[in-house]
């Protein structure tokens, strides 16, 4: 029942909404009782009774009348205002609970997404979620509401005859006995039918995002076999789950369907005997259909609740995923960044005991210094850019910023004063301006075009369709690689910050693209602290130092012409890619 205590903490804001849907349910069931004594008054009082046809008539009509009033004029406000309010207390915990699993998956560690498939986190946020809307609605309304129901009519028929009551409610324990059997195992089935979905919706979504990939190498066929596959297993999980639900119903209306004859058989007996009247018999009838169908829709609540408890459980699961990276309790907030940044003995593995990326790097880096890492893939090189905004705790040693371990700053205030231009930047859909304006937010128009002039991209977004408003579609699918480039350049002009790093910010352009944002990036790099990582060496000659890395070390540092003059990896390198052709050299674009 732990999830349902910090359920309750979502719901407990909206009680008061939630006692007045209440107050309503409970005008808006006990309504349709008045029905059986109606019937009974109609039978007993005018019917069966000695008065003439007119008086008859007119009692008739004045009762009908009366109800006719209720059951029209009263009845659709209170069913109206039932339902609105159920669903809005329910949407507005949903929103909230929505609300803090955002909040959540943005302090969640790139570790942790590094090992999810992004379909299966949307799922919990979507489907889950929307699975815990009953809990409100059934679980805090409608079971309480049918209770009461139950309880009134019980009452009423106590009232009218004990012993027939008794024998209405004889099968109740049955009713006990099945849910007790069949619940047991629906929470266990509910919980994996959702893993399942979640895991179709995983793979699905990894798929269109490579829709192109697929095409370019025909996979389609093989494709649509993968995921046959998971969809079979969803199918399999589902059907599992509908066969249950499906013996749970039929034993309920089974024993549903026993009490009217027993009350038939004995309701007909007492009529032989004069113990009850024919109104008596047909109210007790009346009421055993209002008793046993809030009993049905409690057998029902108890599937849906079983339901949203088993989707309850994955929601609160995933909210306890721990956060690898957060505050420290005496984090600091620093006014002003000088851009100083030191690496002491750093040791560093993406898990904790696996093998070490980065293996003792030693590194000073004074503010408004550029600095190149280079080297062959898998040298560290991206791993070691990385510590700086802290996405990674390290293991072992310190990353100081000005001085201050990145773990003593706090997380906001560290990366305000970091800007990043990566090969891949992630644009979102939505507008240039938008998009450019992610760099800071309340930025004005003015300060949005000149971030783009610098960055050269001001040209090309004047010519788009609707210029700075124009939809770029998800990822920026709309532009080239160098105008996305272009943007993400801008972006990062519009923050302004003191430590600038360039992870292959060019290197899957073409010439004239990387022409036009080696300019931006020598205007961008121009008294920040810059690391720029790249393959290509002859865009980094003009490092105050290139450090070649290997295996997680620094093998070599320098400035070009000291680590040439070494004759060592370094200047193989190089000489092996120049062999291939001249590159643009960035000590004409970059500096």
């Amino acid at each position: 029942m732990g999830s349902v205590r910090r359920y309750l903490r979502f719901v407990r804001p909206y009680r008061k909404q939630i006692a007045a849907t209440m107050v309503v349910g409970v005008l808006k069931f006990g309504i349709p009782l008045l029905l059986p004594l109606i019937l009974k008054y109609v039978v007993d009082d005018i019917l069966m009774t000695n008065a003439s046809t007119e008086e008859k008539l007119n009692h008739l009509f004045w009762i009908l009348g009366g109800a006719l009033f209720v059951f029209t004029v009263l009845r659709w406000p209170i069913e109206y205002y039932r339902q609105y309010f159920a669903q809005w207390t329910a949407s507005r915990v949903l929103f909230d609970i929505r609300n803090r699993l955002f909040d959540h998956i943005q302090k969640l560690s790139l570790r942790y997404y590094n090992n999810r498939k992004v379909g299966q986190i949307i799922s919990r946020v979507i489907n889950d979620v929307e699975q815990t809307k009953e809990f409100v609605v059934t679980g805090m309304m409608n079971i309480w509401l049918d209770l009461i129901t139950l309880s009134i009519a019980v009452g009423i028929m106590l009232w009218m005859d004990p012993r027939m009551t008794l024998v209405s409610l004889s099968v109740f324990p049955l009713y006990g006995v099945a849910v007790k059997y069949f619940y047991q195992g629906l929470r266990r089935l509910t919980r994996e039918r959702s893993q399942a979905l979640a895991e179709m919706q995983g793979h699905l979504h990894e798929r269109i995002q490579g829709i192109s990939v697929i095409r370019a190498f025909n996979l389609e066929k093989h494709e649509q076999g993968q995921f046959d596959k998971q969809n079979r297993h969803y199918l399999g999980k589902a059907l599992a789950h509908s066969r249950w639900n499906a013996h749970t119903f039929a034993i309920v209306n089974t024993i549903t369907d026993i009490a009217p004859i027993l009350v038939i058989a004995f309701a007909g007996y007492q009529v032989i005997q004069g113990n009850l009247t024919i109104g008596e018999m047909t109210a007790f009838y009346g009421y055993l259909q209002l008793i046993y169908s809030p009993i049905r829709r409690l057998v029902n609540s108890s599937t849906i609740l079983t339901q949203a408890l088993a989707s309850m459980d994955r929601v609160f699961e995933f909210l306890d995923e721990p956060y690898d990276i957060q505050d420290s309790s005496d984090a600091r907030s620093v006014p002003q960044a000088r851009g100083e940044i030191t690496f002491r003995d750093v040791r560093f593995s993406y898990r904790d005991g696996g093998e070490e990326v980065l293996r003792g790097i030693d590194l000073e880096i004074a503010p408004g210094q550029t600095i190149a890492l280079v080297g062959m893939s898998g040298g560290g090189k991206s791993s070691l850019v990385s510590l700086i905004p802290r996405f990674y705790d390290i293991q072992q040693g310190s990353v100081e910023v000005d001085g201050v371990d990145v773990r003593d700053w706090k997380l906001s205030n560290l990366r305000e004063r970091i800007g990043m231009v990566l090969q891949d930047n992630i644009l979102f859909s939505g507008s240039v301006l938008e998009n450019i304006r992610m760099g800071k937010t309340d930025a004005s128009f003015e300060e949005v075009v000149a971030a783009a002039k610098a960055a050269n991209a001001h040209e090309f977004i004047t010519k788009l369709v609707d210029g700075y408003d124009t939809e770029i579609g998800e990822r920026g699918v709309k532009l080239s690689g160098g105008q996305k480039q272009r943007l993400a350049i801008a972006r990062v002009f519009l923050k302004d910050p003191a430590i600038l790093i360039l992870d292959e910010a060019t290197s899957a352009l073409d010439l004239e693209s990387e022409r036009l944002i080696q300019k931006s990036l020598r205007r961008l790099a121009k008294n920040r602290t810059t690391l720029i990582v790249a393959h290509r060496l002859s865009t980094i000659t003009h490092a105050d130092k290139i450090c070649l890395m290997e295996g997680g070390r620094i093998v070599e540092s320098g400035t070009h012409r000291e680590l040439m003059a070494m004759g060592g990896r370094y200047a193989h390198l190089f000489n092996v890619q120049h062999l291939d052709g001249p590159d643009v050299p960035v000590s004409q674009g970059t500096s």
